[in-house]
């Protein structure tokens, strides 16, 4: 019977030994998994803070982009009054029917007027008519709508302005829509040096 207390005795010891194990086991993975927890938790938080930054810049960027550009839609809509205009006064100056009028020189200095105004306008709300004649052809400010070949003027450079291109401040508003200077074929060479 003392052996079978000492076994027990034995028994019991091993078993609290045991649980005590499991208990500092459970502890220390509690710990860590408190730690990993907390980890997780702090690097959310650092990311939610991050992205709430980034929104805000984005916003100040597009508050300060709505302020200064705000009116870009409008001018690209109102080039189009201008470019009409323009036309109308190129087709009543040059109809037959009219040129006899007398009144028709009155009516063209009228348009200009309108047209010089309405320029006007236009530089004191910072759009600004592209200069690119004798310039060399740039993709990002022109269109290139035809080449013309020219000997007289090195390749790529504008000769022809058939639409002008309008910046709003430093964006393009409308590209200009040129004729750009080619060198000659050489079957144009050819045919012309046979003449």
């Amino acid at each position: 019977m003392e052996k079978e207390n000492d076994n027990n005795f034995q028994s019991n010891e091993e078993s609290s030994e045991n649980t005590e194990s499991e208990t500092v086991n459970q502890t220390e993975t509690s710990e860590s998994s408190t730690e990993e927890k907390l980890k997780d938790t702090q690097d959310k938080l650092l990311r939610a803070l991050a992205e709430t930054e980034n929104q805000r810049r984005r916003s100040e960027k597009e508050t300060k982009e709505a302020f200064e550009y705000g009116g870009f839609n409008f001018a690209r809509e109102t080039l189009s009054v201008l470019d009409n205009l323009q036309r109308a006064y190129q087709s009543i100056k040059n109809d037959e029917n009219l040129k006899t009028n007398k009144d028709l020189s009155k009516f063209l200095e009228n348009i200009q007027i309108i047209e010089k105004d309405l320029i006007t306008i236009f530089e004191k709300n910072n759009i600004k008519k592209i200069k690119c004649l004798n310039e060399k052809f740039d993709p990002n400010n022109h269109q290139a709508m035809l080449e013309i070949e020219d000997e007289n003027v090195s390749p790529g450079t504008v000769l022809q302005e058939i639409q002008p291109g309008y910046f709003y401040k430093d964006r393009l508003l409308r590209p200009s829509f040129v004729a750009i200077a080619k060198k000659k074929d050489s079957k144009t060479q050819e045919k012309e040096e046979k003449k």
